[in-house]
C-alpha cells in the first residue's frame, strides 16, 4: 500500500540550550531586587541536559558580575559555557554562543519568557528554535530534545569544551613553531580494541566524519558489534588526551585480519595474511593535531606484533585526499589504482614513524583469541 502521508523532515539534533535568566531559569528579576529562586524542575532539567551531552549557555540582559554571583550561589555556574550577559540584543548573544561552541544555529534552543525577545531572535536567526520554559519542559517530556542513547563522550562533552577553551588560550599565547606548540600539549594517543560501550560513538564517527576518512564506509552499531565478534576482523578505537584534558574517542580503524577466500584456498599463500585497513578515520575535533599518522603507525605495529603485514584501502572523495597523503608519508606504496579504489601496502620491514610530539600507547586486548602482545609504546 502506498504511503500517502506528507513527508516531514526531522528537526536537527539539539546541541545547546540557551537560557534567559529572569523569570526563565529563575523566578524573579535580578535588577529589581527580587528574592530569586530556581524551580526544582529547572534545576533537574539543567542536570539532565548536561548528563545527556547537551551544552547550555545564558543570554541575559543584566549586570555580568551580579549574574555570576547568583549563579554561583545557586550552584549552577559550572553548567553554562560562554554566558552572554550584558545589554546587547539577544540575537547577538546567540551568535556569540554558536561561534564560541562552533555549532550551527539550527541546533540551538533559545528559552525566554519574553515574547519580544523570542520574536527578535526568530527574526534575526530563524534557524534557532525559540520557546518558553514551559514549552521546553514539554518538548523534553515528549522526547524531542534528549538523545536516545548517551555515549561516554556525550557525558563529558561540557568538560571537553572547557578543555578546548584552555587549549585555545594556550595556543594564542604560545610563541614558537607549530611543532613546538604540539609538543607543549603533551599528547597521548591510546589505541585499543572497541568494547560494546564504544560502538555508539564509533558508529557516529563513521556517519559524521568525512574529511579525515579513508574510505567513507558507514557502519551502524549492530554492524560494528558483528565485526567485533568476527574472527577475521578487528575494530580499534583511538582516544586522545593532553595536558588540558581529554578529546574523547577521536579515531576508528576497521581492519580485516583474514585471508580473502581465493587466497585462503591457495596452499601456496603465506601462512599469515596481511591486515587490511578497510576504514581509518579521525574526528575533525583533532584537525591540526596531526595524529592521523600515529593511528596508522599503531595499526601497522599491532599487525607486525601478530606477524602480519599491512594493506590499506583508500576511496577518493571530494574531501579526503589528505588521508591518501597521510598514508604515503607513512611509507605506504600504491599497489593498484582504479577510479574509485586505491590499494596501498606497507613494504616489509617498514615501521611508520610516530611524531615526537605524541606518545602512542597500543593495548592489545588480552581477551582476544587471536593472540596478544605486550603494551606497545613509542
Amino acid at each position: 500500500m502506498r504511503n500517502t502521508e506528507p513527508h516531514t523532515t526531522a528537526a536537527p539534533r539539539v546541541k545547546c540550550v540557551v537560557w534567559d535568566l529572569d523569570d526563565t531559569l529563575w523566578d524573579g528579576t535580578l535588577l529589581e531586587g527580587d528574592d530569586l529562586s530556581v524551580p526544582e524542575a529547572n534545576r533537574r532539567l539543567v542536570r539532565i541536559l548536561d548528563e545527556h551531552g547537551i551544552l547550555q549557555s545564558v543570554a541575559s540582559r543584566n549586570e555580568p558580575g551580579a549574574v555570576a554571583e547568583r549563579l554561583r550561589d545557586f550552584g549552577l555556574d559550572a553548567y553554562f559555557l560562554y554566558p552572554q550577559v550584558g545589554w546587547s540584543a539577544k540575537s547577538a548573544s546567540l551568535r556569540a554562543v554558536t561561534r564560541e561552541l562552533n555549532i550551527s544555529p539550527d541546533s540551538v534552543l533559545f528559552v525566554d519568557d519574553s515574547e519580544f525577545e523570542r520574536a527578535e531572535v526568530a527574526s534575526e536567526l530563524p534557524e534557532v528554535r525559540c520557546m518558553t520554559r514551559q514549552e521546553l519542559h514539554a518538548l523534553v517530556a515528549a522526547g524531542g530534545v534528549l538523545p536516545a542513547q548517551v555515549t561516554d563522550d556525550a557525558r563529558r562533552r561540557r568538560s571537553m569544551y572547557l578543555a578546548e577553551s584552555r587549549r585555545r588560550s594556550h595556543e594564542v599565547a604560545f610563541d614558537g613553531p607549530g611543532e613546538e606548540f604540539l609538543r607543549s600539549l603533551d599528547m597521548t594517543l591510546r589505541v585499543r580494541e572497541a568494547t560494546p560501550a564504544d560502538l555508539a560513538r564509533a558508529a557516529e564517527l563513521t556517519q559524521r566524519t568525512h574529511q579525515l576518512n579513508t574510505t567513507g564506509i558507514t557502519f551502524d552499531q549492530a554492524e560494528l558489534a558483528a565485526l567485533t565478534r568476527h574472527p577475521d576482523h578487528r575494530v580499534l578505537v583511538a582516544e586522545l588526551d593532553d595536558r588540558f584534558g581529554t578529546y574523547g574517542t577521536i579515531g576508528l580503524a576497521v581492519i580485516g585480519t583474514g585471508r580473502p577466500d581465493a587466497a585462503a584456498a591457495d596452499p601456496r599463500a603465506d601462512s599469515t595474511p596481511p591486515w587490511t585497513i578497510r576504514l581509518l578515520l579521525m574526528s575533525c575535533r583533532v584537525m591540526g593535531r596531526n595524529v592521523g599518522s600515529t593511528l596508522i603507525a599503531a595499526v601497522a605495529r599491532l599487525a607486525a606484533a601478530h606477524g602480519a603485514g599491512t594493506v590499506a584501502l583508500f576511496r577518493p572523495t571530494e574531501r579526503n585526499r589528505q588521508m591518501l597523503v597521510t598514508y604515503r608519508f607513512a611509507g605506504f606504496t600504491v599497489e593498484s589504482r582504479t577510479d574509485d579504489l586505491v590499494v596501498l601496502s606497507l613494504p616489509d620491514g617498514r615501521r611508520p614513524a610516530v611524531p615526537g610530539y605524541v606518545r602512542l600507547v597500543v593495548d592489545d586486548d588480552p581477551a582476544a583469541p587471536r593472540g596478544t602482545t605486550k603494551e606497545l609504546t613509542a
